[in-house]
């Protein structure tokens, strides 16, 4: 199963030497959970007013997009919403210059998504199986296809009375695909392009899409494999960050209240080993480009 890698980062903006990013990049990429126990994202006084679950409408997160500096989900009023838009764009930019700093290799190919805060408990929210993250899974999302990319993404615990964030880490991509994959069936012909012209889904859907998306499905609807797989359950501290690729790692959201989520995409060829990719593995296991 996946590891737990602890790194002694404290700095948004540290440096580090050639050796300690290969060393990240190289345990990152082969499905391990970085962990940095002490990197806090500090909140002001001022922005502690959003440490509370009202402060979202119907969603279950405040989204922003640093791309169109846009906000969403928030039902605070017009100058808190100023505020809170500032606070998010302030841990994108934050998140950027780590992945940076840590990944230079990275670094001109990186796609910035967006930028999630979730103010409410995981624990006991009621939902459908599929959007039910308590379940182990790999990240893959109807409407979104990723195509020739990786899911990157950063997160930060900060919940105010030192309350962790906890997760269970399945086992390895590999041993996932080698259960499940046998059982998918192929793209039908035809489909992608119907649900993209209906705007079912943002971009096409590849045959890779598919194979992760039926995946991700097979997983939270199998209890007893959910039941019975091996997994590492793990406390995220109040005050700690930690990055993963979240479309390779199996996991589970288990409790928590109060983190913040930044979306990176990262397309396979800028990996430093590819092979690494589920793209490759599936390709591997299929015998098909999937792309």
């Amino acid at each position: 199963m996946s590891a737990i890698v602890n790194l002694p980062i404290t700095d948004w903006q540290q440096f580090f030497s050639a050796e300690f990013q290969d060393q990240a990049i190289r345990a990152l990429e082969q499905g391990d959970v970085l962990v940095f126990p002490n990197l806090s994202f500090e909140m002001s006084e001022s922005e502690k007013q959003f440490l509370s679950p009202t402060i979202i409408g119907k969603s279950k997160n405040v989204s922003f997009d640093i791309n169109t500096n846009t906000l969403q989900g928030s039902s605070v009023d017009e100058s808190a919403t100023v505020l809170l838009q500032q606070m998010m764009h302030r841990y994108a930019i934050l998140s950027k210059g780590l992945m940076h700093h840590l990944f230079p290799k990275y670094q001109q190919d990186l796609i910035q998504s967006r930028t999630s805060y979730r103010p409410l408990e995981i624990a006991g929210r009621t939902t459908s199986w599929r959007k039910d993250d308590t379940r182990l899974h790999v990240d893959s999302f109807p409407a979104t296809p990723v195509q020739d990319k990786r899911i990157l993404r950063v997160f930060t615990n900060v919940n105010p009375v030192g309350k962790p964030r906890s997760w269970r880490v399945g086992e390895h991509f590999e041993k996932v695909a080698q259960r499940f994959l046998p059982n998918i069936a192929g793209p039908a012909w035809g489909v992608r392009g119907f649900l993209h012209s209906v705007g079912l889904t943002k971009s096409l859907r590849s045959a890779y899409d598919h194979y992760m998306l039926r995946m991700h499905d097979s997983m939270k609807a199998d209890l007893e494999y959910q039941a019975t797989v091996d997994h590492l359950a793990y406390d995220f501290p109040a005050g700690s960050t930690w990055i993963v690729f979240t479309d390779h790692v199996s996991h589970a959201a288990m409790a928590g209240q109060f983190m913040f989520e930044q979306t990176f995409y990262l397309p396979v060829t800028a990996m430093h080993d590819e092979l690494q990719a589920p793209q490759r593995i599936l390709e591997r296991m299929t015998q098909k480009v999937l792309i």
